[in-house]
């Protein structure tokens, strides 16, 4: 019980402190495209670990994690939180991290993407990618507002996010969805932590299942068989995975690397012995924090600089 209240007690304190310092807007103006009419049945709630679990997502949203004005330096990430495209962890996979770029000067937002759905998306498997690449659109337009360089917003997933990232990163030119134009979807890098990266044998089946069915088309599991996509315009990548993670195997972060390399993609890959998955910005195995190398890597590419 004392445990129960003390979960509780803690998402308040959690709900009060995004609700002062963060803005969610809703990612499109009016009517959601390739959405069914349902009842809007999104739930919020906090397991067992504290981790926030947002489930039912039929109305995306983007919150925005401005960077302080004294360390801002004009870049920003786009954030996609993790959970087997079944649900959004949106704290330790989402809010916890855009707090991470803010000390480092980047503005941070958080998308959170529709959880596909046959019940509400006329093509479901396209609809978390038609929400990233909106995302980036109204970036992009709004740049100026939010205090960010058009040419400096990168992408970052965890996991499934992981997936929509890698997708995000590789099929920019073929954008999805009746609101497709000329407008520039390609994110200027991306960061892709324990990522599912395939739809083949050794990615995440939960995944696979939720995004293209039970019996998808080869054309399907090729199409998002990111490890496929990859080409010599494909941005910087970032990578971070374990050896011993079971949910998502690390050949899913490999087989990107090695693809990265043969296209010519500057590409970088951290792969720790232990850590399982799901371990957000703290593998309890290492003293290492990998967000320290992120930073190395932003910076010596040259989006930290003012």
């Amino acid at each position: 019980m004392l445990k129960k209240v003390l979960v509780l007690m803690s998402l308040s304190l959690f709900m009060n402190q995004i609700q002062a310092q963060t803005k969610e807007f809703a990612l499109y103006t009016g009517k959601v495209p390739n959405a069914k009419d349902v009842t809007n049945t999104e739930k919020s709630e906090v397991d067992a670990n504290g981790i926030l679990r947002i489930s039912a997502v039929t109305v995306p949203t983007i919150s925005v994690y401005p960077a302080p004005q004294e360390l801002s330096n004009g870049t920003a990430v786009i954030i996609f939180p993790g959970g087997g495209y079944s649900i959004l962890a949106a704290s330790h996979e989402g809010s916890d991290v855009a707090r991470e770029f803010n000390k480092i000067g980047v503005t941070a937002f958080v998308l959170k993407y529709r959880i596909p759905n046959d019940a509400a998306q006329v093509d479901k498997s396209i609809a978390p990618l038609q929400d990233a690449q909106q995302a980036l659109r109204v970036l992009r337009a709004n740049a100026q507002s939010y205090g960010i360089n058009p040419d400096r917003i990168g992408i970052m997933g965890f996991s499934a996010g992981g997936h929509l990232a890698a997708t995000t990163a590789t099929h920019f030119d073929q954008p999805v969805g009746e609101l497709a134009d000329a407008s520039n979807v390609r994110p200027d890098f991306a960061i892709l932590i324990y990522p599912v990266i395939t739809m083949k044998d050794f990615g995440h089946n939960g995944s696979k299942v939720q995004l293209i069915g039970k019996n998808p088309s080869e054309a399907q599991v090729l199409s998002y068989s990111n490890e496929t996509r990859v080409t010599a315009q494909t941005p910087p990548i970032f990578l971070v995975h374990a050896g011993d993670d079971k949910a998502v195997p690390v050949q899913n972060s490999l087989a990107f690397y090695e693809a990265c390399q043969k296209n010519g993609v500057a590409a970088e890959l951290h792969v720790y012995p232990k850590g399982g998955h799901g371990f957000g910005l703290n593998n309890r195995t290492t003293k290492d924090k990998w967000f320290d190398h992120l930073k190395n890597w932003m910076d010596a590419n040259g989006w930290l600089k003012k």
